[in-house]
């Protein structure tokens, strides 16, 4: 009987040719194996390997097929319940940011917060969601200035919902007794920046090193009160002027925090009049191998495991279907679905990064609003576009399985969607980030192999997950 082979795409790995198929399934071969599946003529060796690794069936519908099916289907991500809100009482700041991403609003400033008016459409806005688990996450501006606002959308939820955590995105800059009142809570968490030393956190934060040492024991407070379980830090990073891998290890080790999400100034709000963050990827992946290379030098040294967040999470991605939490990683993409943000003057937007590019007047991405609700038909005709399943050059490739689509970065960048896949940031920096996943998969090197684990969640890698056909 004719053994059918499942499409296998392939990408140069070193000396070696890495396959995959749209299941996620791969394994290191040959030019050799390359011409004959090419010219389908696969050897008997080949489809004892193939039939092995799960990616040859002798007809729709038996047991390999629908084994096969299955794995694809849950690559895909699937619509869920609206169940993580992000909410902006207040756009004004203390801080002016030189890379803001959100074109935040003075301090003193007036008009840009919730009225009690929104207000109450918001807690209608919630009292009307199916889901009976709800996260709730406070940006800004800096969401602390308006304790009032944030303490009623907390209050409500606690009493709305089975289960709700909420997370407050703040510069912990100005820190009094209410303020951490209000943070002690146990289903409450800190989502802060930390930019490294702190003349580099001083001079893109705080506008000298008197405000970076006040920000730094706020930190240290914090992480006092709360420990790292309920407190991050995220570094952004100026690739203009960078600071050195180990600089950010050392400041971030500092604080006891072991959970890194590294990110480059992002081309949106202010930032873009401000920073050169229109195409950084060639500079960004040499900083971000070079970052990955040591931290795996560090875990090897032994002690607690630091991680880069982004990568453990495309790692976990490759390892396991069904890992699709990040959302740049999911695809289909949808927008709208299970998460949405309402800005300080009631506007719905898929993204916070969708709001950014509204505000700078680049297109209007915003999708309705609290008065006349979700506007279903502009989503619809977001989401036609939030999948790589039918892209011209998404198709040939083997991360596809693994990788996701940002919609609104490439209308950030390049106002179009129709950009080559390959001529697009989100792109360059995935391929990079997955062949460098692939190739640690593939080393081998005990060191390389401690971190993977950990950074997997589990004590050691087995051999099963780097397949040769040799």
């Amino acid at each position: 009987m004719t053994a059918h082979v499942a499409p296998l795409r392939f990408r140069r790995l070193g000396d070696d040719l890495l396959f995959s198929d749209e299941a996620g399934g791969y394994f290191l071969g040959d030019e050799a194996f390359l011409e004959r599946h090419a010219r389908g003529r696969p050897s008997a060796g080949d489809l004892r390997f193939l039939s092995a690794n799960g990616q040859t069936w002798a007809r729709e519908g038996d047991l390999a097929w629908l084994g096969f099916a299955a794995r694809w289907s849950r690559r895909l991500n699937r619509p869920r319940q609206l169940g993580y809100v992000i909410l902006v009482p207040t756009l004004r700041c203390n801080l002016n940011c030189s890379y803001c991403q959100v074109s935040r609003a003075d301090e003193r400033a007036k008009g840009h917060d919730w009225t009690p008016e929104t207000l109450a459409r918001i807690l209608t806005f919630l009292d009307g969601l199916e889901t009976t688990e709800i996260k709730v996450e406070f940006q800004g501006g800096e969401p602390l200035l308006r304790l009032d606002l944030i303490e009623a959308v907390r209050d409500f939820c606690r009493a709305r919902f089975q289960h709700a955590e909420f997370v407050v995105c703040t510069n912990l800059q100005r820190m009094g007794p209410a303020e951490w009142t209000f943070l002690d809570a146990p289903d409450t968490c800190i989502s802060t920046s930390l930019d490294g030393p702190a003349a580099v956190h001083g001079r893109q934060r705080t506008a000298g090193e008197t405000g970076a040492r006040q920000f730094r024991a706020n930190l240290a407070e914090a992480l006092r009160r709360f420990g790292p379980e309920r407190v991050s830090a995220l570094p952004t990073i100026d690739m203009s002027a960078p600071p050195s891998p180990r600089e950010i290890l050392d400041s971030f080790a500092e604080f006891g925090l072991r959970s890194i999400f590294l990110r480059p100034v992002n081309h949106q709000g202010f930032a873009r009049k401000k920073h050169d963050a229109l195409a950084v990827s060639a500079r960004w992946n040499a900083y971000y191998g070079a970052f990955i290379d040591l931290l795996i030098e560090e875990n090897a040294k032994g002690g607690e495991i630091v991680e880069e967040f982004y990568f453990s999470q495309a790692l976990r991605r490759v390892l396991r279907p069904g890992e699709d939490g990040h959302v740049d990683l999911r695809n289909p993409n949808l927008l709208g679905e299970d998460y949405l943000l309402i800005d300080f003057d009631g506007r719905f937007y898929p993204t916070d990064e969708a709001r950014m590019v509204t505000r700078v007047g680049r297109i209007d991405l915003s999708v309705g609003d609290l008065e006349r609700g979700l506007d279903r038909d502009k989503l619809k005709t977001l989401n036609v576009h939030a999948s790589s399943l039918g892209d011209p050059d998404c198709i040939h490739c083997p991360y596809q399985a693994f990788c996701g689509v940002d919609l609104i970065d490439d209308l950030s960048r390049y106002g179009r969607i129709d950009m080559p896949r390959a001529e697009t940031e989100h792109c360059r920096r995935h391929l990079f980030l997955f062949d460098k996943i692939f190739s640690l998969l593939y080393s081998q090197e005990p060191k390389a192999q401690r971190s993977l684990a950990a950074w997997s969640g589990v004590e050691a890698l087995p051999l099963a997950l780097a397949p040769v056909h040799a």
